[in-house]
């Protein structure tokens, strides 16, 4: 019987090399097509958008490509594939972590994406469906089959869901995008209540015997226009998930809405029915999908054993005496597992970036000590499960070595980002630009605010537009990229929100506080963490806070920093972070509903 957790089952099982063999063909021929000038861009869009293929801002022959790390897992040979990719033909050769545990690289040149996807095959990687109107990359809560508070392990479920719908002729052409994820416990790791459709584990007696299953929402979703999930099912038995998930999409793709992308996410459809009638329209769909297809083995979900646990290949018995900052970065960075004796280590990649000789060294560094697993998480970080507690020390000196021994992860410094203005079409700022002048604040004098037990907590979270790639809707500190005119010029702003946050099934958004320069806005964080720390009460938790104060009590807070000086003064203060000259605000057109 195979394990959800060996490497080599998931090289084997992950991807059908026929069909990524005749997709990558296609995708030789379409290029040759396309530069003999034989085929149309946008039926070429299509295609590409539908293989994980990306357009970059301001070109016409450079790409984005977005590697699925199916429900976060991946192996140490994988990490090794994408750093060859990143190094041999991305522009910076840095990979980035999405929210959504998927791994992207950018400025690739289009004749390279066939030699780019051959590459990333090999170690049984997809790019398939990483984009477009389809069903994207299947998330999970990174502690999945690790954490001793979760009801059991999701991700053989989340395998079985990727795989099912990878390709399925249902969702090749949908109205927009769908998005799924998985929790197994208590706590909203995998941000449930913000998907198109969330799971979350559940068990149940039936006839006297335990049933394991989930609760259901559909529905959720960010953007411009931000939904919370609603409960589909209170118990959806495991062996009824993927009919039920089936049905979900088969009603999307009927009647979602073509005509307008802007309106095109099944949280627009349950919002014009209500969601007493998607249910009853639903449970119809269900019984009609099963009566079509009785008992098909499609629908069972794999049995795995629990993977014994790796053993390292050596621990070196020498290590340094352990150092305040070692034991800092175990406090904050490394989860204990349910299993005896092992950690999980969560390896902070700063801005959401891993450059190639990190990623090496990461790698190296999972066959050392955890049998080459690894993982991606939704805060853009890495992590490094079955490490035994006596490699800890070893870890820590060898990420040190590669500059990625930073404590605090999950903290309000590990700030959460979208790639912005510097390569997406449709961002108005560079987020990446504001991101490090955050992280500036916590590194500069600002130790404080991430030691401080009533502020460590809080989160950071920011978009280059407001389509929330960077989930700022539920951060305690959201901010979205916008441009407005200060003095006769045009400025680029952040639109402030705050008290975002999710739980199980619970998706609250953050209050506007309006329009910020660019430039200003450290100062502005700076004053709600202060304001924050000073005037709670109590153990009162930040979305509480705000509703306490008040939204326009804040706003007035923030007035002082809606103003800059004469340009003549201050010319450096109308430009982006990250960028230097005149602020330009050049939007092209969105691929994300192409």
């Amino acid at each position: 019987m195979a394990t959800i957790d060996d490497p080599q089952h998931r090289i084997d099982a992950l991807i059908n090399p026929e069909a990524q063999a005749r997709e990558i063909s296609r995708f030789e021929e379409e290029i040759r097509q396309l530069e003999a000038q034989k085929l149309d861009m946008d039926n070429f869009r299509r295609f590409r958008l539908e293989n994980g293929i990306y357009g970059i801002r301001g070109t016409m022959d450079e790409h984005m490509v977005r590697v699925k790390i199916r429900f976060g897992l991946m192996t140490a040979d994988q990490l090794d594939a994408i750093a060859d990719v990143a190094d041999q033909y991305a522009t910076p050769k840095v990979a980035h972590i999405t929210t959504r545990q998927a791994i992207q690289m950018h400025r690739l040149k289009r004749p390279q994406v066939p030699a780019i996807l051959k590459r990333l095959t090999k170690s049984g990687l997809t790019t398939r469906e990483a984009c477009g109107n389809t069903v994207r990359n299947v998330s999970a809560c990174p502690y999945a089959g690790l954490s001793a508070e979760e009801l059991f392990d999701v991700v053989p479920y989340a395998d079985a869901v990727s795989r099912y719908f990878l390709r399925h002729p249902v969702c090749q052409n949908l109205p927009r995008k769908f998005k799924i994820a998985f929790e197994g416990c208590p706590t909203d790791h995998a941000r449930v209540g913000i998907h198109d459709f969330g799971a979350v584990a559940r068990i149940q007696m039936v006839d006297g015997k335990e049933v394991r299953g989930f609760k259901t929402f559909v529905g959720g979703g960010l953007g411009t226009v931000p939904f919370q999930a609603h409960v589909l099912e209170e118990f959806t038995p495991a062996d009824k998930l993927i009919p039920t998930i089936e049905a979900v999409i088969r009603l999307f793709d009927r009647f979602g809405d073509r005509k307008n992308k802007n309106t095109a996410r099944i949280k627009f459809l349950i919002k014009k029915w209500g969601i007493d009638e998607f249910r009853k329209q639903f449970e119809d769909e269900r019984n009609a999908t099963i009566m079509t297809r009785p008992g098909s083995l499609e629908w069972d979900m794999p049995v795995y054993e629990q993977a014994a646990p790796p053993k390292p290949k050596s621990i070196p018995s020498a290590l340094p005496v352990q150092t305040e900052h070692f034991q800092r970065w175990k406090d904050t960075n490394v989860l204990k597992q349910k299993q005896a004796g092992y950690f999980s280590v969560q390896v902070r990649c700063l801005l959401g970036d891993i450059t190639v000789p990190q990623m090496h060294g990461v790698a190296k560094i999972a066959r050392a000590y955890s049998g080459g697993h690894l993982r991606t998480v939704i805060s853009q970080n890495l992590l490094i499960p079955w490490v035994p507690e006596a490699a800890l020390q070893a870890v820590y000196n060898e990420l040190a070595q590669l500059n990625l021994a930073q404590s605090d992860a999950g903290s309000v410094a590990d700030v959460t980002r979208c790639p912005g203005a510097d390569t997406c079409q449709i961002a108005i700022t560079r987020s990446r630009g504001l991101a490090q002048a955050v992280g500036d604040i916590f590194t500069n004098g600002g130790a404080p605010f991430v030691t401080d037990p009533v502020l460590k907590n809080l989160t950071i979270k920011i978009s280059g537009c407001p389509n929330s790639c960077g989930q700022h809707h539920i951060a305690d500190l959201g901010f979205h990229g916008a441009s407005s005119e200060l003095n006769g010029h045009m400025v680029p702003h952040y639109q402030v929100l705050v008290g975002g946050r999710t739980a199980e099934g619970v998706a609250q958004f953050g209050y506007r506080l309006g329009m910020i320069p660019a430039k200003r806005v450290s100062e502005a964080i700076k004053k709600l963490l202060d304001l924050y720390k000073t005037e709670k009460q109590g153990t009162e938790q930040f979305r509480a806070w705000v509703e306490r104060l008040g939204v326009e009590r804040l706003k007035k807070e923030m007035d002082p920093f809606r103003v800059l000086p004469a340009f003549s003064e201050k010319p450096e203060l109308y430009e982006d972070l990250g960028a230097t000259g005149v602020f330009k605000l050049e939007v092209g057109k969105g691929e994300c509903a192409a």
